[in-house]
């Protein structure tokens, strides 16, 4: 298992997050991510839990939790948002932010979020059929919003003046390419 901080970007700190980390489990069936986020927990807004989690649009504006897989050379990418409520989003992109509608996304992913005064675990099972077939560049980051509607904007690296999680500047984590049989 690998961990990893996230930082907030420079133009929007996240006074109320101590520290955001994620961990990932990679298996030949999938990944385990596992995000942590320590800090004033009732100074944040967090989505309810949903009736029925599903795919949903829009996540990104408030809080939840992100992946960007890509292939060293190749613009091809995949977006993964995942959301305290259960929700989630897959994109598939052709090129940076060009989305690939036709691209399928594949099986949706389990997400389990549990949480006290202080600290929020998201842990996500990513199967491998929802990966794309080669990797190597992950790009793991977050969006918190505050009680006021306040964002902040979580990742491993930033590195446009603008929080942007689609550049592959941001993707600095490496990972085994998916292991399918």
């Amino acid at each position: 298992m690998t961990c990893w901080p996230l930082r907030p970007h420079p133009a929007t700190p996240g006074t109320a997050v101590h520290r955001l980390d994620v961990s990932l489990a990679d298996a030949p069936d999938g990944w385990r991510l596992s995000y942590r986020l320590v800090g004033a927990l009732h100074a944040l807004r967090l989505p309810a839990p949903a009736e029925h989690p599903g795919p949903t649009d829009g996540l990104w504006r408030h809080t939840c939790f992100e992946a960007f897989v890509g292939t060293a050379g190749h613009p091809r990418y995949r977006e993964f948002n995942f959301s305290p409520s259960g929700d989630w989003a897959a994109y598939a992109f052709s090129a940076e932010r060009q989305r690939d509608p036709a691209a399928p996304t594949g099986p949706a992913p389990r997400i389990a979020c549990a949480h006290d005064a202080r600290t929020l675990t998201l842990d996500v099972w990513l199967p491998a059929d929802a990966l794309p077939a080669t990797g190597g560049l992950l790009g793991l980051s977050a969006v918190v919003e505050t009680t006021d509607g306040t964002l902040s904007y979580w990742a491993l690296a930033h590195p446009r003046a603008q929080p942007d999680f689609h550049h592959p500047a941001g993707w600095t984590a490496r990972v085994p390419d998916n292991r399918r049989p």
